[in-house]
């Protein structure tokens, strides 16, 4: 059974963030347990990073964003941070992936996260960047910027007010209530909800099965998918086409039709 105490015994100390490869899947972990991982400047480059190699290593097909020890994050550490954004030091590079996707380099590959705990602020907008959650049933949720003077930089007023329907975001946005892992369920913000102990085999299981699927083909969908998000279903349909027609010569369509006629497993390799 995987809990984040045990990653933590099976990952030393690596910055602000950990790295852990287990065959196709790359499991980073925010790693500043004794702050609550709330998010300094350092902390954001090192996730960041981790998130650019995992782009950039093809024998990655599927990551998992998980924390250590108790909580997923408090957000972000305003301390350090506020002075950097208001004088417009702290920006983005676009040579790497914006773990909020907000602006830069943007991910193309899965992304499945695990939060418990603590799901503060930017917690909430890193998961919202994310395509699968899973949650814990003692995750507790706020998003309270608007009651520290400023607004949801990662991209809550936009991917929160989508998923959860105006209203019920607004709820939540604008007086900063806390909310709970059944509430985020019911507001499509989290896939689904499992018991603490069950949470980091359930995130495993997932990514393994998204990693025995075709590479090529899962980032297209997602590809697909962002485009109708981030722009219109008109214009993910007037793309499909061109989507599909790589995908129909690769190497890997051929398997996967083989695998079939065979009744048996296809190894795909992403070709």
């Amino acid at each position: 059974m995987m809990t984040p105490e045990n990653i933590v015994q099976k990952n030393p100390h690596q910055g602000k963030v950990s790295r852990e490869i287990r065959g196709h899947i790359f499991l980073i972990g925010l790693n500043r347990a004794e702050k609550r991982n709330a998010f300094d400047s350092h902390m954001i480059h090192d996730l960041s990073l981790a998130l650019t190699e995992y782009e950039d290593n093809p024998e990655l097909r599927c990551a998992i964003l998980l924390a250590h020890g108790e909580h997923f994050t408090a957000g972000l550490d305003l301390l350090e941070l506020q002075p950097k954004l208001a004088d417009g030091v702290f920006q983005f590079s676009n040579a790497m992936v914006n773990p909020w996707g907000t602006v830069g380099r943007q991910r193309t590959k899965p992304l499945v996260t695990a939060v418990q705990g603590y799901c503060y602020t930017a917690g909430i907008e890193l998961m919202l960047n994310s395509d699968i959650v899973i949650a814990s049933t003692n995750t507790q949720f706020t998003q309270i910027e608007v009651q520290r003077g400023i607004l949801p930089f990662g991209g809550a007023t936009v991917r929160f007010v989508q998923a959860a329907g105006w209203v019920k975001a607004m709820r939540y946005i604008l007086t900063g209530d806390m909310f709970h892992a059944q509430n985020a369920y019911e507001m499509n913000l989290v896939t689904e909800v499992v018991e603490a102990h069950q949470l980091l085999d359930r995130a495993l299981e997932l990514a393994e099965r998204i990693a025995s699927a075709a590479p090529l083909a899962v980032q297209a969908t997602l590809k697909s998918a962002h485009q109708a998000f981030l722009h219109s279903p008109e214009v993910a349909f007037s793309h499909l086409q061109n989507l599909l027609n790589p995908l129909l010569h690769s190497e890997d369509a051929a398997e996967g039709v083989q695998a079939m006629l065979e009744r048996r497993t296809a190894h795909f390799k992403g070709k």
